[in-house]
């Protein structure tokens, strides 16, 4: 008994990690970053001072909870990168990275945050945004890109992007999908006006006055 409590009590502070994570990044997806941590603690079913054992700031649940989504995000951007066609690898960079935005709704606050209390994800971004500035360069170089755009074009996107609303995460994502393609159709050089995505709902439906009536 004696030699496994302290395996025992181990394991059961990861599980209480991983529980923290679990509610974290659900949390964080639906609502943004400006949960409280007692709140958290609820979802996660521990004690406020257990997620302050495990993550003494918010900024550290933050990172930790974020470091996936940032990763995936470097890893859609160098897979646009790894694109033999640019132009192609652009356009599936804009597509995935809306996607990935309209999944977790912290994504755009965490990416743009720097914490001064918690390891940070400026490498990641910095690596992110290098690699962008090349697809950048060579979707130009296809002709297919118009020759003004710039990487803070990308940025101004996702901005742009956290700011979809929609009463469901299904018509988030149907959404931002349509959005995206707005944005490459506005990314053309030679802008072709091709078939959008469907619309999702986004407001209730609301009666409209009639022209004739004036009601």
């Amino acid at each position: 008994m004696t030699h496994r409590l302290p395996h025992t009590l181990r394991s059961d502070a990861r599980d209480n990690r991983e529980r923290i994570l679990d509610a974290a990044r659900v949390v964080f997806a639906t609502e943004g970053l400006n949960v409280p941590m007692r709140e958290i603690a609820r979802r996660a079913d521990v004690g406020p001072a257990t997620v302050y054992r495990h993550f003494p700031t918010k900024e550290m649940l933050v990172t930790e909870a974020f470091t996936d989504q940032m990763l995936a995000c470097q890893a859609i951007v160098e897979e646009g990168l790894a694109d033999p066609d640019p132009w192609h690898g652009f356009c599936v960079v804009i597509e995935k990275l809306c996607e990935l935005q309209a999944c977790d709704q912290g994504f755009t606050a965490a990416f743009m945050s720097t914490f001064p209390h918690a390891i940070d994800f400026a490498a990641v971004r910095t690596s992110s945004l290098t690699s962008a500035a090349e697809l950048t360069r060579r979707a130009k170089g296809t002709g297919r890109l118009r020759p003004d755009a710039v990487v803070d074009d990308i940025v101004l996107m996702i901005m742009a992007n956290s700011g979809i609303h929609a009463s469901t995460p299904a018509a988030r994502v149907a959404a931002s999908r349509r959005f995206a393609a707005l944005m490459i159709q506005a990314f053309q050089a030679s802008p072709v006006s091709s078939p959008l995505p469907p619309v999702p709902r986004l407001t209730p439906v609301m009666s409209v006055p009639s022209a004739q009536t004036g009601r």
